[in-house]
Order: structure tokens, then sequence, then C-alpha cells
């Protein structure tokens, strides 16, 4: 039991410091340290700024340098990856600063103008730490499987719909890939997707290039076509009565209005569920999902609605959730991944009656700094029950979007064959 909490705690560290540059990404705690000499002054505007902006740029170690205008401030520093680098104000008021070298993939950042944490102007801004701020490409070898490409392009539509849980108007974003609209008879999979804590639904789109990556894998005959919908798994709770106030983050709950948990607080509700996180951290979302979501894609768009032609997925703590799921409910979902979710155990399988039989696949994957185990733990599932267990470590990575990317390019290319 103890171990099953330090794992989730752990992931909940992971994701604060890899992806936002400390819990929140709010710079609280950060230390301040000198910016960084450049390595190489070949620096080149960043993927992921806005139209015209020249920076932030990154150069060809990976060191980010970010540039803003504040004549009146006395201390800016470019806060990324849990440290804050001080940047230096020239005689027109503008500072620069310039940070170590980063892991290749998408960051959080921010900058810090004299205490207060700004998005960074320049940069385009992302959904991740429970608010909207800057993100930033740092380029990697392989980008190219996620980049746009002249091949046949699917659709990413953002829909509404009502949730008779949540009692309340709802969005989702559905992939639909090029040959739903070019074969108007054919009936397709669908890919249920999930973000991590301090996201939402608009990660795996954005941050994710969810719809790039699969249309360059169906181009290339490297997968089959499906639909994918990605939902926010962390805001799927009942209303309240009214005077009540929250309590904690149970169901699934995501922290409002800035709030950031204290001293690694985890999601209430115990830990005694089959994924190891008991009642209450995903029951929210799986009541929205089967009474909401799929009755609305299975009513509103040509899918195959049957559990060998569904696949449930998510990332960080939206993995976790598809664990708690699909153990639970061994049979809805023919394919299952988790992606830096923490390995699987045999125990947790062989406790969910019916799931190795009725599951295709379980994937399970990380980033290769965050020393999972997937792989090993894949191969004892599948030599000790027999089950087809694919686990992927995403080399040089860690706790971040370009793990994530890897791990979907490569789960995509395992499913509904």
């Amino acid at each position: 039991m103890k171990k099953i909490i330090l794992s989730l705690m752990t992931l909940v560290s992971l994701t604060a410091s890899a992806q936002f540059g400390g819990f929140g990404g709010r710079g609280q705690g950060n230390p301040w340290v000198d910016s960084e000499a450049a390595v190489s002054e070949d620096f080149k505007p960043a993927l992921s700024n806005q139209d015209s902006k020249q920076y932030p740029m990154v150069n060809s170690a990976r060191q980010v340098r970010a540039q803003i205008s504040a004549p009146n401030a006395t201390k800016v520093g470019l806060d990324i990856a849990g440290k804050i680098y001080t940047m230096t104000k020239d005689e027109n008021g503008v500072w620069t600063g310039t940070s170590a070298p980063q892991d290749p993939g998408f960051h959080y950042y921010q900058l810090n103008v004299d205490g207060a944490s700004v998005p960074d102007p320049g940069s385009l801004y992302y959904y991740g730490a429970s608010r909207w701020g800057s993100g930033i490409e740092v380029p990697s070898e392989d980008q190219d499987f996620w980049q746009v490409k002249n091949v046949p392009q699917g659709s990413m539509g953002e829909v509404y719909y009502y949730s008779s849980y949540t009692e309340k108007m709802r969005r989702c974003f559905v992939y639909l890939p090029n040959e739903y609209f070019t074969n108007p008879t054919k009936k397709f999979p669908v890919l249920y997707l999930q973000h991590g804590m301090g996201e939402n639904e608009y990660s795996w789109p954005y941050q994710g290039h969810v719809a790039s990556i699969l249309d360059n894998l169906i181009a290339a005959k490297k997968a089959v076509p499906f639909i994918v919908v990605m939902d926010n798994g962390l805001n799927a709770n009942k209303p309240l009565p009214a005077g009540e106030m929250p309590q904690g983050l149970q169901g699934g709950q995501r922290p409002q209005g800035g709030q950031r948990p204290q001293g690694g607080q985890r999601p209430q509700g115990g830990f005694g569920g089959f994924g190891g996180f008991g009642g209450g951290f995903a029951d929210g979302f799986k009541n929205v999902l089967f009474n909401d979501i799929m009755p609305m894609i299975e009513k509103n768009y040509r899918v195959i609605a049957d559990p060998a032609h569904r696949a449930y997925a998510g990332l960080s703590m939206g993995g976790m959730q598809a664990r708690e799921v699909t153990l639970a409910n061994p049979g809805k979902f023919a394919y299952v991944g988790s992606f830096s979710s923490g390995a699987w155990s045999v125990d947790q399988v062989k406790n969910s009656e019916g799931f190795a039989k009725n599951t295709k696949l379980l994937f399970m994957s990380g980033g290769g700094k965050e020393n999972m185990g997937c792989v090993e733990a894949a191969k004892n599932i599948k030599e000790q029950l027999g089950m087809n267990a694919v686990g992927y470590e995403s080399p040089g990575t860690a706790h971040e979007f370009h793990t994530w990317r890897r791990s979907l390019y490569e789960f995509a290319q395992l499913l509904f064959k």
C-alpha cells in the first residue's frame, strides 16, 4: 500500500517538475540562477512562437533564450525546468536571458517579472498547470513524425455536448481521419485519449499534435484509420448541493482559480481499487465517459460500436485513470495504453477477472529518464499471463510531451489490427 501511494506522489512530483518547472508552474520555490553563456550563437525562433515573433529562441545546444521589454522592472527571470535564469536589462529596457540546455521536446515555461509569473508575449499559449501559459518546442532529431506534411489531412473538431452526469455542457475534441470523408459509408474504430494532471482537452490536439501524427502514420500505411476522442478527465464532477464547498481533489477534481496542491497532495478516495487508486479517483470521468461521451460519439459518428474496436489510453494521471477504469471494467476496451503512468504489475492484471482474456493489447510506456520499468513489466505480464503486453521506453526524454508523442506514435501502429 505504501509503495502504491508513493508511486502516485512520485508521478505528481514528476508532472510538476518536468512539465511545469515547479508545482503549479508558478515558479514558487524555484531557485534563481545566473543566465547561462551560450554554447553556440546559432539561435533560431522556436517553432512554438506566435507569428513573426523572433523570441523565444533555441540554439543547436537546445538552450532557450527569452527576451522581453520591461523598462520599469527591477528583476526579470526565465523560469523553465525548475530554475529561474536571471535576465539582463539593456539600455532600452529590454531583458534577455539564456537557459542551460534542455531536453528535446515541448516544455511549459514562464517569465518572472518582479516576482510575478507571466506568460512570454512571444510564445503561443498552451493549457498546462491548470492555466493558460507559455510553451516552447525544443527541437529533437526525430520531430519529423509529428510535423504537418503534404499528406491527406484529417479533421480536428471542437465538439460540445450535454452531460447528464455533470448536468452541464462539456467540450471535447474529435479527430476524424481523412477517409471518414472520402468513404462516407465506412465505420471506424475509436480511441479515447486522455491528458495529464493540470491539463485539459486542448492538450493532446495542441501539445500532442495528434492529428499530424495520425495523418502521417495513416498516409504511410503504418496505422489503420481511426477516430480519436479527447475530453477533460479532471472536471467530471457531479454538481454540489447549494452552499457546499468541494473537498480536496475528489473524483478527479482539479484545483480551481490558480490553486495548486500543497505538499504533494494526492487525489482522495483511497487506494484500494484495481489500478491501485481506489474509489473516487476515476469515478467521475468514468461516469461521464460511459454515460455521456461514448453514447454521444456512437450516436453522431460512424463508429464500430463494440469493445473490439474501442481503445482507451492516457498520459500521466490520465493513464492512471485509464488503468483504473479498464481494470474495473474488463471487456469494455480491447486496447489499453498508459503513457508515463507507472508500470503495470502482474497482480493488478490477475486481480481483474477477464482483463487478460478480453484485452487484445496492453501498452505501457515512459521516458528513458523516468526509469519506470515498463519494458520489463510488460515482459513479465506477457510471460506469466500470456497476454499481448508491450512496453516502450522513449530514449532520452522525461515526463514530457515528446515522450507521449512518441508513445502515441508507437501505440497507434498496434491498434485495431
